[in-house]
């Protein structure tokens, strides 16, 4: 996983490189954080909600199944192809093949704006801003995504992946983001409930806080389910090769990698072990003052 940051945010490209995979092996979001999402933000069947990076139409699915009028936004024209495929005929949406960054979208349009595992790979000096924008006064923004956490039931299969990524790929594992336990991670968010930038960036070890943000939104909210997750290892191949740091990696690198995955595994005699959390973040569009830049 790379961070996000100037130089980096570039590789949010790749997964458009590895659609299909990306559709087949990246697990889909709770049905019970959607919902707590749309009753956070008081929707409900008809309204119109924007979705930011929609890929494959993951999100979008839940979305539209629950009546939302939907306008989803890709840059990635495989992913997008992808998402009209598996939509056709599902219910009201608009797929519109762009970045958030360069969509042209009215203000006030939208009761809410939705992101999965996306909106840290928009430039930050302007997605706050532009999420704000277009939101209705008191609109929510809801942003999900996966986490990876320190946990005892899983923490001596992640030891030796961790090592393992250390040892093929060094230069990855130096900017891999911190796992911390539940209770850490809802602690950081809690401390950073005045800016939901800030709150989501530690969530994900992200470069994306910025200051602005605090006087664009309020009411932050979190809303967590945590899983353990077992994997043999070419499941764990599969879910790595939709990650953002995998299309760097020489063939050398990739096949060093599996390698490992399969060592460990025979030395555990079973699958590997996987902690996640999937957040919900929402945050209210402030009413209060000007909205403008």
């Amino acid at each position: 996983m790379t961070r996000p940051g100037s130089t980096a945010r570039r590789y949010g490209k790749t997964f458009d490189l590895v659609a299909a995979e990306y559709d087949r092996h990246r697990p889909t979001y709770p049905d019970e954080l959607v919902a707590q999402a749309c009753q956070v933000a008081g929707i409900e069947s008809g309204d119109e909600v924007l979705e930011v990076g929609c890929g494959s139409g993951q999100l979008t699915r839940d979305l539209v199944a629950r009546g939302l009028h939907v306008t989803a936004l890709e840059p990635g024209k495989s992913l997008i192809a992808l998402a009209r495929q598996n939509l056709e005929g599902a219910g009201a949406v608009e797929f519109v093949n762009t970045r958030f960054e360069d969509a042209s979208l009215p203000r006030e349009q939208f009761q809410a704006v939705f992101s999965a595992s996306a909106f840290h790979w928009v430039d930050p000096k302007v997605s706050w801003q532009k999420a704000a924008d277009v939101l209705v006064p008191g609109g929510t923004l809801a942003l999900v995504s996966y986490f990876g956490l320190e946990d005892q039931h899983s923490k001596r299969d992640q030891e030796p992946v961790f090592a393992a990524l250390r040892k093929v790929a060094p230069d990855i594992a130096a900017n891999w983001p911190a796992y911390r336990d539940l209770d850490t991670t809802l602690a950081g968010v809690e401390q950073r409930r005045g800016n939901v930038s800030q709150a989501w960036a530690w969530l994900g070890g992200y470069d994306i806080g910025q200051d602005y943000a605090s006087r664009l939104f309020g009411d932050v909210q979190v809303a967590v389910m945590p899983k353990l997750i077992e994997h043999t290892p070419d499941e764990l191949n599969a879910v790595v090769g939709t990650l953002s740091f995998y299309v760097r990696l020489s063939r050398a690198r990739r096949h060093a990698l599996e390698r490992e995955y399969q060592a460990i595994y025979e030395r555990l005699g079973r699958p590997i072990r996987a902690a996640t959390v999937a957040a919900l973040v929402t945050a209210r569009r402030s009413t209060e003052g000007d909205n403008q830049r």
